[in-house]
């Protein structure tokens, strides 16, 4: 995963955490905006949740950041 993605996906679970608590879950569409505005990217993130992981729709904010802090 590209080093502007990892960053995206980090900066907005620290904000979701912030507003909404450690609880608070996200899908890989969380970090892109409502307009498919960079399909290539969307894809390299699906790919990463869906393909790679094997992860549900909606994952806790805290293990997505772990997981690419981590590097996985």
């Amino acid at each position: 995963m590209r080093q502007a993605l990892r960053s995206k996906i980090i900066d907005v679970c620290d904000k979701k955490i912030a507003s909404k608590g450690e609880n608070v879950g996200v899908s890989f569409y969380a970090f892109f905006a409502n307009k498919n505005d960079d399909p290539e990217l969307l894809m390299e993130a699906a790919t990463w949740w869906i393909q790679i992981h094997e992860l549900d729709h909606f994952v806790k904010a805290l293990k997505i950041k772990q997981m690419v802090v981590d590097g996985l």
